[in-house]
């Protein structure tokens, strides 16, 4: 039984977790307290759950205020009448309780926690004991696997027929530029094969491929006109955050970003469930390694290889995890902005086109048009190099930028960059023996990037090269003075080159 009381809109927003204000004597009365869940329904609505706060005055007896996550989201009218039911303990808590205490769940007890993220059923405090659950005991291969299945289960998913060869290259990150994505992808593409492209936005680093691509065309659609494009074009490259897909990934990353907690499992689930919800079958994975980045030793590298073919095979997906050693930035470019420029000059064959970044997505679009069987072993890398290089992979890539609404005239000495720049050059003869990624992603942050996408860093040398007094060593753009006032600052205490 509930009982029942009439709603009050409160214009404050809380963050992600529903949460309403209670009256703290009427509160009481009923046996609720602070951080209680409690389920909510009204005319027409299916029950959502909610935490609570209590206030002496704010609210009056007869009264629950709704932050606005829940009125913002939810038609509820003001003054309608809402029915509080007190939620017994879900059988989630019970299954993180077993987790916490060294126990293996099966597929029914982590469904019931992933179901109860994605209802808004279990709160911060819940949701960060699940996360360091793992903890007690490490998750098993088929914990692993029954995470990613109903990760990818409790959101949308894109079906496509079972003729169709769709497939799928995905980066781990953790490498300045490396803006292969938007290379490999044409390519792929023109060669046939269907390829609906999700990315992320940037976290902690300059650029995401969503960041990147934004810069030449919208990326926020619907499922539904996903698989439009999809099946009209063989390939859309859009932002994946926009969607309901693996929504209770969303919020974990809330959880395990500040505690930095188990990011390998967590990256390998996330990843993995995103590829079993947009249907993809065959997949290639960037996997950069080197101690300024995500994944530092090759050790650790093979350990998560095995993670993401195992779940592959589990799911029916070939996975390809090609580990390359990275001691430096892939391209010339950091930041939106400078790495879609990178991507032009690639796809349009440009004299001054970054080599790297090229070879790089020809080895991994090669590999995944081998992976899928179309192509012969060891015949991948030049089929794909022929689709570049007679502009195919460009055709292709301009009818996906007017496909998402861009301009596909657009031409890569056109892509607008900061309009303050300043260049470091070099203070003494010598040649460059490492490259520090880490340095790169704060002072390109410091300039503004992601969020100003025309803000980030050239990089005008690589390792090996040699430098003499006055060289060019890389340049800072920013949208306003005082972002390269900052950088130039940054660069007192940490270096991005070391020279010898």
């Amino acid at each position: 039984m509930g009982f029942y009381l009439r709603a009050k809109k409160i214009n404050i927003e809380t963050g992600d977790t529903p949460k309403v204000l209670l009256n703290e004597k009427e509160a009481l009365n009923f046996g609720i307290h602070a951080g209680d869940h409690i389920g909510l329904s009204w005319h027409n609505r299916k029950r959502i759950f909610a935490s609570v706060n209590l206030t002496e005055k704010e609210i009056k007896p007869g009264q629950i205020g709704l932050f606005e996550e829940i009125w913002s989201k939810y038609p509820i009218r003001k003054d309608e009448i809402v029915e509080v039911a007190i939620v017994e303990r879900p059988e989630s808590v019970k299954a993180i309780n077993k987790k916490l205490k060294g126990g293996v769940l099966n597929f029914e007890e982590i469904h019931s926690i992933i179901a109860d993220i994605v209802s808004r059923r279990l709160g911060p405090v819940e949701l960060s004991y699940f996360v360091a659950s793992s903890f007690a005991q490490p998750y098993t291969p088929q914990e692993l696997y029954y995470l990613t299945k109903s990760i990818a289960e409790t959101g949308e998913q894109l079906k496509f027929p079972e003729s169709k060869i769709v497939v799928d290259k995905h980066s781990v990150g953790g490498l300045a530029g490396n803006r292969t994505t938007m290379i490999v992808v044409p390519i792929v593409a023109a060669f046939g094969l269907y390829i609906p492209k999700t990315s992320s936005r940037a976290i902690t680093s300059p650029s995401g491929t969503a960041d990147t691509m934004e810069v030449l065309a919208p990326v926020g659609f619907s499922m539904k006109r996903i698989k439009q494009m999809v099946m009209k074009n063989k390939v859309c490259m859009i932002w994946g955050g926009g969607l309901n897909i693996a929504p209770a990934d969303d919020l974990i990353i809330k959880v395990t970003r500040p505690l930095s907690l188990e990011p390998f499992d967590k990256m390998v689930v996330s990843i993995m469930a995103k590829k079993v919800a947009m249907g993809i079958k065959y997949l290639v994975i960037d996997m950069p390694v080197g101690l300024t980045s995500k994944i530092p030793t090759m050790a650790k590298a093979n350990e998560i290889e095995k993670k993401f073919t195992y779940l592959g095979k589990r799911f029916g997906i070939k996975v390809h995890v090609e580990k390359i050693l990275a001691n430096e930035p892939v391209g010339r470019g950091v930041g939106p902005a400078l790495e879609s420029r990178d991507v032009l000059r690639v796809l349009q064959q440009k004299k001054n086109r970054p080599k790297d970044l090229e070879n790089k997505a020809l080895v991994l679009a090669g590999k995944l048009l081998e992976i899928s069987g179309q192509v012969a072993r060891g015949k991948g890398k030049s089929i794909a190099e022929e689709i570049l290089i007679s502009g195919k992979a460009w055709k292709k890539m301009q009818v996906v930028i007017k496909e998402q609404g861009g301009d596909s005239t657009i031409d890569s000495d056109s892509v607008a960059l900061g309009g303050e720049y300043y260049r470091v050059l070099s203070s003494k003869v010598g040649k460059i023996t490492a490259v520090d990624n880490k340095a790169i992603d704060e002072i390109a942050r410091t300039l503004g990037a992601p969020s100003e996408k025309l803000a980030g860093i050239y990089l005008h040398k690589r390792i090996g090269q040699t430098v003499k007094k006055g060289s060019k060593l890389f340049t800072f753009y920013a949208n306003r003075r005082e972002r390269i006032a900052l950088a130039k600052k940054a660069i007192e205490k940490i270096s991005i080159f070391s020279i010898t």
